[in-house]
């Protein structure tokens, strides 16, 4: 195992694949971070690395993970490997003295993401990551201290809706042996938004999950859960249905929605409403922001000043806990408590 040294910023970063999320958000977000950049790229195809690199001015390709990791000029890796693969090579990265970035879900199901968290604590100088981006964006930083300050008096209810259409049987989202699937790729969203809003953990969770039986892939789920009488938290997640996003947060006085609550433009203000009872709907217009850029500047902070991930690991598996128990609540058809 490599001893981590004292890193100063900018954090230098490694990314391991060529997968479109890196090459198209993330890469060129974390090149424009005041704490961040992006020295290296690694792909199994190294004609793919060096293209891609010589596209986003990346000095380094790899024609291998294990030369990346090899890299002592690389201090953090970002990990968008395809799902199944995430805690094989975060664990790799962690024995090459690599602080980790993974994407979302960090793991396959619980056990996995629990066995990842005891792994993790073996490297305390270490940070590692789940990428739930949408947590550094001002709309739901904004969001969450109108909650907090009883702009909308007591929560009582959030629903959020998340969809698009995907059925190729091709693409990795619908490769039942790679984690794909709805559960896998956006409805982890609609669990992570009331928990994050909320600051609490459902106490039993129901839901309906509709399998495509061609795929072999969660394709529809709807879901229930209760954060023990203090509120009820609703969703429906579509892999197959026209796209569509959006979070309603009501309270005893009001309400929040949030337009575009997983991927709003990097490029422009972005919009959330505010309605209390009786008075007219307030728009809340926030400050253009990438949420990736952010990600990774607050992640680099922690690295630089010794701090604990803003997300820690322990997150990543209380979300695992409650995905699960909806797909066993489903399957079973009854409450599960958590």
């Amino acid at each position: 195992m490599s001893t981590p040294v004292v890193l100063s910023a900018p954090i230098r970063w490694g990314i391991l694949s060529t997968a479109k999320i890196g090459v198209r958000q993330v890469i060129p977000a974390m090149q424009k971070g005041n704490l961040t950049t992006v020295t290296a790229i690694a792909s199994r195809n190294l004609e793919r690395a060096e293209t891609v690199a010589e596209e986003l001015g990346i000095p380094k390709a790899y024609g291998s993970y294990e030369e990346l990791l090899a890299d002592p000029e690389v201090d953090a890796v970002y990990n968008p490997l395809p799902n199944h693969l995430h805690v094989p090579w975060t664990l790799k990265a962690l024995q090459a003295g690599k602080h980790v970035l993974c994407e979302k879900p960090v793991a396959l199901d619980l056990s996995e993401a629990k066995a990842l968290m005891t792994a993790a604590a073996q490297y305390p100088d270490l940070r590692v990551m789940e990428a739930f981006m949408y947590r550094f964006h001002p709309q739901w930083l904004r969001a969450r201290a109108l909650v907090l300050e009883g702009a909308v008096g007591e929560v009582r209810a959030i629903h959020s809706h998340f969809s698009y259409y995907n059925d190729d049987p091709h693409n990795i989202r619908n490769q039942e042996d790679m984690g794909g699937g709805g559960l896998m790729d956006i409805w982890c969203y609609c669990i992570s938004w009331p928990r994050f809003i909320l600051d609490a953990e459902p106490t039993r969770v129901t839901g309906v999950v509709e399998i495509d039986p061609v795929l072999g892939v969660d394709r529809l789920t709807s879901g229930l859960m209760d954060f023990g009488g203090r509120a009820q938290v609703t969703f429906t997640c579509s892999t197959q249905s026209s796209p569509y996003q959006r979070v309603f947060i009501h309270g005893t006085i009001g309400r929040i929605e949030i337009e575009i609550p997983a991927n709003p433009p990097a490029w422009g203000r972005t919009r959330i409403q505010l309605t209390r009872t009786g008075e007219p709907t307030e728009e809340i217009w926030l400050e253009e922001a990438n949420h990736y850029t952010l990600q990774g500047d607050a992640f680099a902070r922690a690295i630089l000043e010794g701090k604990e991930a803003p997300t820690p690991l322990g997150d990543a598996v209380s979300n695992m806990e409650v995905i699960e128990g909806v797909f066993k609540a489903a399957k079973e058809g009854r409450w599960v408590k958590l």
